[in-house]
């Protein structure tokens, strides 16, 4: 028998806030965290606008001489893996460290640390290349660093599926804990690609939003007026435990893991497939991992990204796989407020999807304004909304059709 997972720490940083209560107390509101960029000059750029993290220090995470040998997407994982063993109260010591592993994913990497190393060998020659130019950069070294950090023996993975990356790492965290090879997993994802070339990158495919003159209103999941999505920053790890374990010491616990979802388009590098197969099969897949019925799902944190193709194709994925409890499924997408956090959107989500559950409370879809006739459903517009949630989906989906969905349920007391 399969062993049952839940979830008991969380840490939240993106643009909406530095830790899990003050980004959670954004989304509610409603409040959009998009705005110009600050990080360099946008003069030449089409796209002037992001969802940037403010406020953060890695200096209160980090010894002043290592914060250099990482870029920012570590310090980012570094804080939330902090924050969310604090949440959660878990120990790591002698007795359990080979028990407790570390599973971190991002898609893109220490973007930052590969332009400014770049730059300097372009000015002085290879000599100039910092000798930690490559652990401050690869994907796998935000798990890295963040085992090390806590003493973390059990497995060590980094997943690196574009915007799935981050719903990979705690999907398949949950596997681990679930066939028996670790009892907990820091997990989730980590990005930061607000850099000249990833909003370069992305504006010259032309998928990134240009309403530079009202950021605020820039990224519109769902509404006919989308145009694209809002880059965003940050990083959200959650601590996944083996459920007599967090009972035997008195966790917390926000939610209880029980379904995974993966698939593939197999269909096109960037546009999901025509009709929403891989969504279709991924949704699918989770909530028959998890032994349950559509109808009882109570709410879906959608991939939502605020293209044209994805919002349209996702809402009528849905459709298929929920029929007509579609349209009385609440859904939202709360990158309207906080941008597309890339690798570290399905570990934000997550999170957010699990608080919707502990508080019974669903987040908005924030500049839902114009209804567009191939987007029908309910997306909770522009105020967030009590509802009775049970089980909670939350979908990531990726570059090259790579395709993640979580399934949690509301853990009781006595729930066995």
């Amino acid at each position: 028998m399969n062993r049952r997972v839940v979830i008991t720490g969380m840490g939240l940083i993106c643009g909406s806030g530095n830790s899990r209560k003050e980004v959670w107390a954004n989304l509610l509101s409603g409040r959009s965290a998009i705005g110009q960029i600050t990080k360099f000059d946008t003069s030449a750029f089409p796209v002037k606008i992001a969802s940037e993290v403010n406020g953060f220090d890695p200096l209160k995470f980090i010894e002043k001489k290592e914060v250099k040998k990482m870029d920012l997407f570590i310090h980012y994982a570094i804080a939330a893996s902090q924050e969310a063993m604090d949440d959660s109260g878990l120990r790591i010591n002698e007795s359990n460290a080979t028990r407790i592993g570390c599973f971190i994913g991002s898609g893109i990497g220490g973007f930052g640390v590969i332009e400014r190393e770049h730059e300097k060998f372009l000015k002085g020659g290879p000599g100039k290349i910092s000798p930690f130019f490559i652990p401050a950069a690869i994907v796998n070294l935000a798990a890295g660093q963040v085992s090390i950090r806590f003493g973390a023996k059990g497995p060590n993975s980094a997943t690196c599926t574009a915007c799935s990356s981050g719903a990979h790492a705690v999907g398949d965290s949950f596997k681990i804990i679930q066939r028996g090879d670790a009892d907990a997993m820091i997990c989730g994802g980590a990005e930061a690609a607000i850099t000249p070339m990833g909003v370069g990158g992305f504006a010259a495919m032309r998928a990134l939003s240009t309403r530079n003159e009202e950021p605020e209103r820039s990224s519109r999941p769902f509404d006919a007026d989308r145009d694209g999505f809002v880059i965003g920053e940050g990083a959200g790890v959650i601590i996944l435990e083996e459920l007599d374990s967090a009972l035997k010491r008195g966790a917390k616990i926000y939610a209880e893991l029980v379904g995974y979802g993966m698939s593939s388009d197999a269909y096109h590098i960037t546009q999901p497939a025509e009709e929403g197969d891989g969504a279709v099969r991924v949704m699918t897949n989770a909530l028959e991992d998890a032994g349950i019925q559509p109808h009882e799902v109570g709410y879906i944190n959608a991939h939502g990204t605020s293209t044209y193709y994805n919002d349209k194709i996702e809402t009528a994925a849905i459709k298929r796989v929920f029929g007509d409890a579609a349209y009385s499924i609440p859904i939202s997408s709360t990158k309207s407020m906080m941008g597309h956090l890339l690798g570290a959107a399905g570990g934000v989500e997550a999170g957010i999807a699990a608080m919707s559950i502990r508080n019974q409370i669903i987040p908005p879809t924030a500049n839902y304004e114009k209804p567009d006739p191939e987007c029908d459903l309910d997306y909770v517009p522009n105020t967030a909304r009590r509802a009775d949630v049970r089980y909670a989906l939350s979908n990531s989906f990726g570059f090259g059709g790579t395709n993640a969905s979580l399934l949690m349920k509301l853990y009781e007391d006595g729930d066995r």
